[in-house]
């Protein structure tokens, strides 16, 4: 099973660089909230950051940010709110495993919290949108 994770995060990785990131327009449908987040892993309720391959949800940005855990000491955090149309009632993505799904009736939009990118559209749509996170000590920052 640790192997299958790996692999899967691997690859994800190695799917996720791209030399055209950097000309990628700006999504027209998010704005850019304020974040600056402490999460303290002495507290319970972020204990499984500590693991490989398991992410917690928080209350911050657009539609509340996934942080993930891809080693002890490296750490991806993305929006939940779906990158692909402007926010409503049923844009904020829902988890299984690895994948964020939107659960609005008019798309089936699937991202991986792995690299951000949609399951099986990367290159025609918007990713998930990405925030800094950074382990200092037992704190995971996590700021744009």
């Amino acid at each position: 099973m640790k192997t299958k994770i790996f692999l899967l995060l691997m690859l994800s990785i190695f799917f996720s660089c791209s030399k055209s990131d950097d000309k990628r327009e700006r999504n027209p449908y998010l704005t850019d909230p304020v974040v600056n987040l402490n999460l303290n892993l002495n507290l319970p309720e972020y204990n499984p950051l500590k693991f490989p391959g398991n992410y917690v949800v928080t209350g911050q940005g657009i539609k509340g940010i996934v942080v993930y855990c891809v080693t002890e000491n490296q750490y991806l955090a993305f929006d939940l709110a779906d990158p692909n149309h402007a926010p409503s009632n049923c844009s904020r993505m829902e988890l299984t495993g690895v994948i964020a799904s939107c659960p609005c009736a008019t798309d089936e939009n699937e991202y991986f919290i792995t690299s951000g990118q949609h399951t099986t559209e990367p290159d025609a749509k918007y990713p998930m949108q990405q925030y800094n996170a950074q382990k200092n000590g037992n704190t995971i920052v996590i700021s744009n």
